[in-house]
């Protein structure tokens, strides 16, 4: 009987608490400029505020992003429903209030001036985002900003993701919908520039499968296996100089609330 060899196997699904996981998040935080560019941009907006009291960080993972935008405000208030992303927020952003309730449940205990929604509606129904977001509107305090961060779906990360599992996310139709229901705010949607470089096809593969792993992917049936994964990797991102690069561009929706 032959061995199936790994690049047979399907894509994994990665769970949030599992050493793969782990192991993924850390090579694709090693080998991408994310954190540098969008950590500039927020602290600029941070500084635009009129006022810095209280930060609510929706979904705050391992607080790395927390703990940047913590330094900045009075108080910090974390939402972070994984008991796995709540023991590595502990250490990271220790000053903060950490609330371990989902987005639909949880109760902020005061407004907020900085709302922070970023790549958190992956993981809530497309139905649900106008409800969601005008969630988050509600915990701004007049005069604040609601930040949501999605991927571009025009990003080489997002058509990656369509390719695999026709999944691919649009902030562009959410920014209308809450312009049509609370035109006295003002709305921005930026797009900011940003790219995973490795030199390592297997490392790329691996930050490719955690990119893929969308909230449709354990459905798909069959899933795409590794080996057509790599296939698209070697096609479609590799460098002349023989390394490789994902484009993931993300889009930031700024919603500055109206100080009445």
């Amino acid at each position: 009987m032959q061995t199936r060899t790994r690049d047979a196997d399907p894509v994994r699904v990665l769970d949030v608490t599992s050493a793969d996981y782990r192991r993924a998040f850390e090579l694709f935080l090693a080998g991408t400029d994310e954190k540098p560019v969008t950590h500039a941009r927020l602290s600029e907006l941070v500084a635009a505020l009129p006022r810095r009291r209280v930060l609510l960080d929706l979904g705050a993972g391992d607080g790395r992003t927390t703990a940047h935008l913590a330094r900045s405000f009075d108080r910090t208030v974390a939402v972070e429903p994984s008991a796995a992303m709540r023991e590595k927020l502990a250490t990271t952003c220790p000053e903060a209030l950490v609330l371990p309730d989902r987005l639909d449940r949880v109760r902020p205990p005061e407004p907020a001036d900085l709302v922070h929604l970023s790549h958190v509606l992956y993981y809530v129904p497309e139905p649900e985002w106008p409800a969601t977001a005008t969630r988050a509107l509600d915990w701004t305090a007049p005069g604040g900003t609601l930040l949501v961060v999605l991927q571009n779906p025009e990003s080489p990360c997002m058509r990656m993701a369509a390719h695999f599992t026709g999944v691919r996310y649009d902030l562009a139709p959410l920014a209308e919908r809450l312009r049509e229901c609370h035109p006295a705010h003002d709305y921005a949607l930026e797009t900011l520039d940003l790219h995973y470089r490795t030199p390592h096809l297997a490392e790329a593969v691996d930050v490719a499968e955690f990119m893929v792993n969308v909230a449709d992917l354990a459905a798909l049936d069959p899933r795409p296996t590794r080996a057509a994964l790599t296939a698209y990797v070697r096609q479609h991102f590799t460098r002349p100089d023989g390394g490789y690069a994902i484009g993931h561009t993300q889009d930031m929706l700024i919603v500055r609330r109206s100080p009445s």
